[in-house]
């Protein structure tokens, strides 16, 4: 079976929530009495109902019934695919199957939040939202959301991406956004930036202290995240409990897990519904998060708690994090270029129930190349580091000679992000 589609019946009707088995998840604290912090302290940021799930402790949160038809007209359910082309090119006697996230009309998973975190700020009767976005993906999302939402979307983008990546600001535009570049002379945080070097190429850190600043001085608004967050991470999950059914479908349980990491939205989209059976002591599963070497926080950084922005404005969370200073080089993977990781994805990492790996740049484009020539689709940067790692472990399975079940998520396309392939493959 090449596909495997679900009906829209089968979209489902709740998220789960990684928290209820995570009892040990240590809290945000304030960074100047470092004491825990509440709902109450995030209310003044986010919608309500975002951060009353973010500290919900309940395992399964209902999904609204407005948006399960709003996941029905940007796709949901995806379609599950095997990579048999890939597997022969290989010459593997793995079975690798794919989540396709692409198929939205932003191109990539993001939308599984946005529609829920502009859902919420239009009940409460907001105008606008505010946030920041690497490669577009998530700006070119929540610029969908607040649009189908009768809201506005200011989105801060790292002024790398900025340069690279004209086409994704024209759909951001497109949706009724306004984009602008950061370090950026809008905010305070951007202008310090600006003045000690006005050709700052930006970090994802610095664009969420200027999204933050913004909305924090305009009670018209609130700021929305894309990722690392508990309830960003909870509303990415109908990825995995679709791919359950779609794996339960074709008979087949997997044996390896592999999904991107920036912040970790598609990562634990995809594999937190399956780790809730490790956790259980269910099941055993080999769980990678894979990151560009330029960036390695969950590969290379430390378990502490650190700023989730560059300025030192937001409280303070237990991650792995390179430091809320650190400026990654300009890569290609702009959605792979953040300092920290997902606390809850932290936690299982500090616990040993997933894996890390970090690939340079070209590696994964080649990977990307030999996904487009095999199976026809041109993976975005960030989806051609799971797509490396998924041929790697495939490989390995050649070597044992195992038949080996490899499942990632094709987390998006990379249709407007040719110019990297041009670049890096030299093409």
């Amino acid at each position: 079976m090449i596909r495997v589609d679900l009906s829209q019946e089968e979209i489902p009707t709740y998220w789960y929530n990684i928290v209820s088995d995570l009892p040990d998840l240590p809290p945000p604290i304030h960074p100047a009495t470092k004491e825990p912090l509440g709902p109450e302290d995030f209310y003044p940021l986010f919608p309500k109902e975002c951060v009353d799930q973010e500290f919900s402790k309940e395992k399964y949160i209902k999904i609204p019934e407005e948006l399960r038809e709003f996941y029905v007209r940007i796709g949901r359910p995806t379609p599950l695919y095997r990579a048999k082309r890939l597997e022969e090119y290989l010459g593997t006697p793995a079975k690798i199957y794919y989540k396709r996230e692409d198929v939205t009309p932003t191109g990539s998973h993001k939308l599984n939040t946005a529609l829920v975190q502009a859902f919420c700020a239009a009940r409460e009767g907001l105008e606008y939202l505010t946030t920041e976005t690497g490669a577009g993906q998530w700006g070119s999302a929540l610029s969908y959301a607040t649009s189908m939402m009768g809201l506005r979307a200011l989105v801060f983008m790292v002024r790398i991406s900025y340069q690279q990546k004209p086409y994704r600001k024209l759909v951001m535009k497109l949706y009724g956004a306004d984009i602008v570049p950061s370090p950026s002379d809008r905010t305070e945080i951007g202008r310090k930036y600006l003045e000690q070097d006005p050709n700052h190429p930006g970090s994802l850190g610095i664009a969420i202290s200027e999204a933050i600043e913004t909305a924090m001085k305009d009670e018209r608004a609130k700021y929305s995240l894309g990722s690392v967050l508990n309830h960003v991470l909870l509303h990415q999950t109908v990825i995995g409990l679709e791919a359950k059914k779609q794996m339960e479908i074709v008979g087949e349980k997997p044996d390896v897990l592999i999904g991107c990491v920036g912040g970790g939205s598609n990562f634990a989209g995809l594999t937190f519904p399956f780790i809730e059976e490790i956790l259980r002591g269910k099941e055993e599963y080999k769980v990678i998060a894979v990151e560009p070497r330029a960036s390695p926080s969950l590969t290379e950084g430390e378990y502490r708690y650190d700023f989730g922005d560059s300025a030192g404005v937001t409280p303070l969370i237990k991650m792995f994090t390179l430091g809320h200073d650190f400026v990654p080089p300009p890569i290609h993977a702009g959605g792979l270029r953040y300092h920290g990781a997902a606390p809850t994805v932290s936690l299982l990492k500090s616990k040993g129930v997933i894996k890390s790996v970090a690939y340079p740049q070209e590696e994964v484009f080649e990977a990307g190349r030999i996904f487009a020539m095999t199976e026809g689709l041109i993976p975005a940067p960030e989806t051609t580091h799971a797509v490396k790692a998924a041929i790697d472990e495939a490989l390995k399975a050649k070597e044992e000679g195992k038949e080996k079940v490899i499942l990632f998520n094709f987390s998006g396309h990379g249709l407007l992000d040719l110019k990297g392939y041009e670049d890096v493959l030299g093409l």
